[in-house]
C-alpha cells in the first residue's frame, strides 16, 4: 500500500511472517556457509501465506528481504566497514545494516518446508526479525560471472572478509546487534 506524498511515494508494507534464529542480541555480518551454522534457522510465514510456497522446495537457494527492525539509526551517509582498515566509503557501497530503510537481503539455502516453516541454511539476521518476502534464486540469472568486490578489490581486509563468509572461525568476531552495531 502507499500514498502520494509530494513527488515521492509514502511506503508501507507488512511483514508476511517472522525469522527465527538463534541470534539473539548480536549476529554474524554475514551468513557463513555451514548449513546450520549455530543452530536452528527458520522462516515463519503467516498462513494466509503458506500456498505461495507452493513449487519453493524445487529451489535450493531463495533470497530473504527482512526488515532490520532493531537496526541503528540510518543518519550518516558515509560508513567505516570493519574490514576495510579504517577507510570510509558511501554508506551506499557498503553492507551497514543501519540506512535510511534498513532493509535486509540473504541469500540462504532452502533445507525443507513443513507447512508454512522454511527450514533454511544459517542467516545474519537477529531472532524475531520481520520477513518481508522471499524470491527464488535463480543461478542462471541472478550469478553474474563479471561481479567483482568493488572498493574491497586489493585490501588488506578481503582475505578476512571471505574467510568471514565462508564461516571461519579467526575473523576477529565480526557480528552486530541492535543499536551498537558496527558499520558493516
Amino acid at each position: 500500500m502507499s500514498k502520494k506524498s509530494g513527488d515521492l511515494l509514502d511506503i508501507h508494507l507488512k511483514p508476511i511472517g517472522t525469522i527465527r534464529t538463534p541470534y539473539r542480541e548480536t549476529a554474524p555480518f554475514q551468513p557463513i556457509e555451514s548449513e546450520t551454522g549455530d543452530g536452528e534457522f527458520k522462516i515463519i510465514l503467516l498462513p494466509e501465506y503458506e500456498a505461495g510456497l507452493e513449487e519453493l522446495s524445487k529451489f535450493r537457494y531463495i533470497y530473504v528481504l527482512s526488515y532490520l527492525n532493531r537496526a541503528g539509526a540510518g543518519g550518516r551517509m558515509k560508513v567505516s566497514p570493519p574490514w576495510a582498515g579504517g577507510r570510509e566509503v558511501g554508506l551506499f557501497a557498503s553492507r551497514s545494516s543501519s540506512r535510511p530503510n534498513p532493509i535486509g537481503l540473504s541469500i540462504v539455502k532452502v533445507l525443507r518446508i513443513e507447512a508454512n516453516e522454511l527450514f533454511t541454511s544459517s542467516m545474519d539476521l537477529l531472532d524475531n526479525t520481520p520477513l518481508l518476502d522471499i524470491k527464488p534464486y535463480f543461478k542462471d540469472l541472478d550469478a553474474k560471472e563479471d561481479a567483482n568486490c568493488g572498493w574491497l578489490e586489493g585490501t588488506e581486509g578481503r582475505g578476512r572478509f571471505i574467510d568471514h563468509i565462508r564461516g571461519a572461525s579467526n575473523t576477529d568476531g565480526y557480528t552486530h546487534g541492535g543499536d551498537d552495531r558496527k558499520d558493516e
